[in-house]
């Protein structure tokens, strides 16, 4: 497939995203398994609502590659066209046989696999995933490459040495996948973390298309230090994809925030509760809904071309495409500014 691109004054090409990538790992049966005519028809509902090209995140860790095999196999029954859909695959874990009787990465977070996975982070590992990934996807296959979670991978190191040992673990990573770009077998190389200092200090060692953010831009939270890390990524014509906008649910409802349940039983959690039933108040008085809300405050900053969201649900397909489309009101960011839940000082709204 060609993927659309747009020079620059600066020679770089810049990824022409659409608003919406589709989140799959549900498909790898996380936390519930999902029968393949329910992924069916999430692909289905894809093709129908999508905002341009159909565009997907994927990883080998999904499901240890059962997402990967998943979107193959339903694109394939629905007779896409490899042309007309844009896959980004995180590369990383490496499906291996399931010698225990639940596998032993990430335990009890998914359901009903038979493969175990495991983690494979270097020049020739990154290679193996990449080979590996383009197998469970034929004949489709990823154009959009990176690394999974390089934040974590450090964030395992026993000490400085052993940080050093694993960064290089990275860089050497990376040089795989700019050679697999120079070849042209990718369209693109990227990084996508939950601490974007790691996705900044890669930028600046590695010539990277995409940074992926992860919890990290949100209505809730919205560092200017982060704020000045995505102007310079939009400077250097640096596509930024935001994710997790909603803190594992939580801003929109959910008992869980970034993932730790909320209980309510420290100050931390109050204060938590205590700002989300602010922040829905001020949705109920504007008559925006507070995903609407969270997608359109995490699209706000230049650079940011698009947002990523995952369904396991086909009929809530076209609904998330909708919110990347939502404009709330000016008067509800400056009541949310008044609020105090917003910084005052942010630029891009209100």
């Amino acid at each position: 497939m060609e993927l659309s691109t747009q020079g620059t004054a600066s020679g770089r090409d810049v990824l022409q995203i659409p608003k919406i990538v589709f989140g799959t790992s549900s498909f790898g049966n996380l936390y519930r398994a999902i029968s393949g005519d329910a992924k069916r028809e999430i692909v289905s509902q894809w093709t129908e609502h999508a905002l341009g090209m159909v565009t997907v995140d994927s990883a080998g860790k999904y499901g240890a590659g059962l997402a990967l095999e998943s979107i193959s196999k339903a694109l394939s029954e629905l007779h896409v066209d490899p042309a007309d859909v844009l896959i980004s695959n995180k590369l990383g874990w490496r499906r291996v046989p399931l010698e225990t009787p639940e596998p032993t990465f990430e335990p009890g977070a998914w359901v009903g696999l038979e493969h175990d996975a495991v983690q494979d982070i270097s020049y020739d590992g990154i290679l193996r995933c990449w080979r590996q990934g383009c197998q469970l996807l034929a004949p489709y296959r990823a154009q959009l490459v990176s690394v999974h979670d390089p934040d974590e991978y450090l964030a395992a190191a026993t000490d400085t040495s052993d940080r050093q040992s694993r960064w290089d673990d990275i860089l050497g990573a990376y040089q795989a996948l700019v050679e697999l770009r120079d070849r042209g077998e990718v369209a693109g190389i990227g990084v996508g973390s939950k601490d974007w200092r790691v996705s900044q200090q890669l930028a600046e060692q590695c010539d990277l298309d995409w940074v992926m953010l992860a919890t990290s831009l949100t209505v809730y939270t919205h560092p200017s230090e982060l704020l000045e890390f995505i102007e310079s990524l939009r400077v250097r014509n640096v596509a930024v994809i935001n994710s997790a906008v909603f803190h594992a649910g939580f801003l929109t409802g959910g008992d869980f925030f970034d993932y730790r349940k909320v209980t309510g039983e420290s100050e931390s959690d109050q204060s938590l509760i205590r700002w989300r039933d602010r922040f829905h108040q001020l949705c109920n008085q504007h008559e925006v809904t507070p995903a609407e809300a969270c997608v359109a405050f995490g699209m706000s900053p230049p650079g940011v071309v698009a947002t990523a969201l995952n369904s396991s649900r086909p009929e809530r397909i076209q609904q998330n495409v909708a919110l990347c489309a939502a404009s709330p009101p000016a008067e509800f960011w400056s009541a949310m500014k008044e609020a105090g839940l917003i910084d005052p000082s942010y630029p891009y709204i209100g």
